[in-house]
Order: structure tokens, then sequence, then C-alpha cells
């Protein structure tokens, strides 16, 4: 729950030190106060966009608890304003995109607010395709500079390669990547919009 908050305009100590530590420094939070930008219930602008961060070795995934870069596919990291997800800092991770999905939509049934949704970016990478025991897999790429906004790719879903949850959503900032890849190996392309809770339940039955 945020501590209350003193007069208009005013800004309590904790709320000096959260914001100072995400870059926002009192005099900048007190201007933005003045011009009548949102503040988060943490005292920083709720406009503010948090940059992907790396998986860390240790890194497990907020639905499965699988060690997120043990295992192949697609990656996920979520950033809420206001909580904290599963215990933790932010970001939520996942070891799929179809549990980040499914992890996001019970949170905003429970009135949770992203501060940012992102996916590995296959177009960004040189990825490897690769068969183990008979299953086709795609690489994992745990690195902060393989992730963008879920929103800015092109998803191909249900393909014949998996990840480690199984069929799964793998985007590619580039169309015509997404275009290659299905013609290649089969799945429907979507855009983050037409992401639905059906279709998650689909691949979570997979």
């Amino acid at each position: 729950m945020p501590g209350p908050r003193g007069h208009e305009g005013q800004v309590s100590a904790r709320e000096h030190a959260e914001c100072v530590q995400h870059g926002l420094t009192r005099r900048g939070l007190l201007a933005a106060i003045g011009g009548g930008a949102a503040v988060s219930a943490a005292g920083c602008l709720s406009t503010q966009t948090p940059e992907p961060v790396t998986v860390r070795d240790d890194d497990a995934c907020d639905v499965c608890g699988m060690i997120i870069p043990q295992h192949p596919g697609p990656s996920a990291e979520v950033f809420y304003r206001n909580h904290d997800p599963s215990g933790h800092e932010n970001p939520a991770r996942f070891d799929s995109t179809w549990e980040a999905f499914q992890y996001d939509f019970e949170r905003r049934d429970r009135g949770w607010s992203r501060a940012a949704f992102y996916v590995t970016d296959y177009s960004s990478v040189e990825y490897e395709i690769f068969t183990d025991d008979g299953t086709t897999f795609i690489s994992t790429h745990p690195s902060a500079e393989a992730f963008t906004h879920a929103s800015e790719v092109t998803f191909v879903v249900a393909s014949s390669v998996e990840g480690a949850m199984g069929r799964d959503l793998i985007g590619f900032s580039g169309d015509d990547d997404a275009t290659a890849f299905a013609d290649e190996y089969g799945g429907s392309r979507a855009q983050f919009g037409d992401v639905t809770r059906s279709m998650i339940g689909e691949l979570a039955q997979t």
C-alpha cells in the first residue's frame, strides 16, 4: 500500500528515494506535478517506460518456475506500475511468451497496469533451429538487446517450432521475417492486439 501523501505537490522521503533510484530527482518530480503530469502511487511518473533487462542465469519463470536461460525458445518480461510481481521487484519474467500473456491477463483482471511488455525479437538475433528427441526447437536469447516491445512484433503462433513450454508465440519485428518463418514452419500470424485469452488457452493445452 502506498504511504500517506502530504499536501499537494509534496513528496515523501520514501517516494523521493524511489524516484532517485529510477533516475527522477525531487526537483524533476515536483516540476512534473506542477505541470499536471500523472504520478504513480510510488511517487514516480506513471509515463516512465522501463528498459528491458538481461535475464540472469538463475532467473526463474514466474509461471512454471523453470530457470529461463536453461531452456529453449522465446522469453518475455513484463513491468507493472505500483505492483511487484510474484514477490520480487519488476519485471515479471517468463520462459515462454504464452505464459507472459496468461500472467498478464490474470494481473489485469486484478486491476494492475502494465508499464512495459517485452518479448524476444527474433529479427534482431542470430537464432538457431534445432531438433532434440524428435522435437524442433528455437534458441533462447536472454540479453536485454534481444527484447523489444510486444506491440512492435508480428507473432507466429503455434508453428511446428517449440520453446520451453511447447508451441508458442514467436515474435519478429520484421514482418517479412515472420512471413518467411510461417511459410517454412507453419503457424498463423498475429499482432499484439490480436492475442486473446482463448488463443493462450489453446497454447497452454498443447
